[in-house]
């Protein structure tokens, strides 16, 4: 019986996992989302156009691939009907291999007023929401107030549904007015259920462990990354999901024991987007370049990103909870231009120099301490194998290698399909 694999995130997100997921599509059946919702961003490039995909599992260009959407997602049936369709127009038929956990969550229109008039009432201590009404959908299920996919299927749902949008209004009253058409957002929410329910609906947790009971390969893609979890991230900078490897095991109903190969995605330098602490942040020129060349603005919302090197104790911290078993190290092809590029390779906090991440990252002033590397300066355009790359780069790699302890499998050297290195 085969095991689940995982790929995922280790720092703030946007490391690059959609292009790796479908890089790794090919050797699996299955390809299962876990947790988050629309304000994940998974961009592809292949055949000279561009995807994002938001809610949609990054194997859905694989056209022989079942895709399920997991019980840990939230789901916003309107963003959901508009990746459809922008699918369909790219030719992409995922009608029979495209399915939606019954326990996963309904994003509704007055989750994302909530969200909204939240943020707007915070002020500076934002926490930098992408305003999907993802936090509020998380509430009101730990809250148990939720509604869920398999609920469109009741005869009661629209009672269901009037039942929670009232409790909603109640809260809204707590924050200043902000303007949202809710007429128009329901409208548009009710007319797309129909897209919903024209996809087969899935009791997850049957349909992942019988596909691994029949041999099955399934590989589980998570969302945003690891510093961003609930409980192991930058609290309270964080989303509302466990995106680390534990959150597979509630996010789509499987045993821990069934847990294979952990794949963890790292920059080679690292971003973050939103408010929140960032110990290696460049809030200066050599920010600025990274984040040029790098194109670092949010796939889903278009904000610039904060742009810094590589931080080692924050991904130990983010290898030990997830249990990573490999390393696939994106964007290398952005340090092509620096001269010079570094690494923290410590923390220093508290009058004592440490490789462990403080309990509060946003309360702990912390001084990273870098070690310098000499830059390549040089393209790595039609390099297709390690032994290839510029001595200088090879070097970095192995040094990060050696102070991780986990083997970087893959190096990715641009967005594009084949520009990807496996040792």
């Amino acid at each position: 019986m085969h095991k689940i694999d995982v790929i995922l995130g280790l720092q703030w997100g946007d490391e690059g996992k959609g292009k790796i997921v479908d890089y790794l599509a090919t050797d699996y059946d299955m390809v299962a989302r876990f947790q988050g919702g629309p304000n994940a961003g998974h961009t592809l490039k292949f055949g000279g156009k561009k995807y994002v995909l938001h809610t949609v599992p990054s194997g859905i260009f694989r056209e022989n691939l079942n895709n399920l959407i997991g019980n840990g997602v939230v789901l916003d049936p309107v963003t959901f009907q508009r990746e459809l369709r922008n699918l369909e127009e790219s030719g992409v038929n995922f009608s029979r291999r495209l399915f939606v956990s019954r326990k996963a969550h309904l994003i509704l229109p007055t989750h994302r007023w909530l969200d909204a008039a939240s943020e707007s009432h915070k002020g500076i201590s934002k926490i930098g929401s992408t305003l999907k009404g993802i936090g509020p959908t998380y509430m009101d299920k730990t809250g148990r107030n939720g509604l869920r996919i398999g609920d469109v299927e009741s005869p009661n749902f629209r009672e269901k549904y009037e039942a929670l949008k009232t409790k909603h209004m109640e809260l809204l009253k707590i924050y200043p007015p902000i303007d949202f058409d809710l007429e128009t957002a329901e409208r548009e929410w009710f007319e797309s259920l129909a897209t919903l329910r024209s996809l087969p609906m899935v009791d997850s947790e049957y349909f992942v462990n019988n596909a691994l009971s029949e041999g099955k390969k399934v590989l589980a893609e998570g969302a945003q990354g690891s510093m961003l979890d609930i409980d192991f991230g930058t609290y309270p900078y964080v989303t509302s999901s466990n995106t680390v490897t534990a959150g597979v095991c509630t996010g789509l109903g499987v045993a821990p024991q069934k847990i294979g190969r952990v794949i963890g995605i790292s920059k080679a330098y690292c971003t973050r987007v939103g408010g929140g602490p960032f110990p290696t942040e460049q809030d200066n020129e050599t920010g600025e370049l990274l984040r040029k060349e790098g194109m670092e603005f949010g796939a889903t919302t278009g904000r610039p990103r904060r742009c810094g090197w590589i931080d080692l104790p924050q991904l130990r911290y983010t290898n030990l909870i997830n249990g990573v078993t490999e390393i696939c190290m994106t964007k290398i092809d952005v340090l092509n231009i620096f001269t010079e590029i570094a690494a923290a390779t410590h923390y220093q906090y508290g009058g004592k120099t440490t490789d462990q991440l403080p309990f509060d990252l946003c309360q702990t002033e912390v001084s990273p301490l870098l070690k310098k590397y000499k830059g390549w300066n040089s393209s790595l355009d039609g390099i297709r194998t390690f032994d290839k790359l510029p001595s200088e780069a090879r070097a970095y790699l192995e040094d990060l290698e050696q102070m991780l302890g986990v083997p970087i499998k893959m190096i990715s050297t641009g967005p594009e399909r084949e520009k990807l290195i496996v040792k």
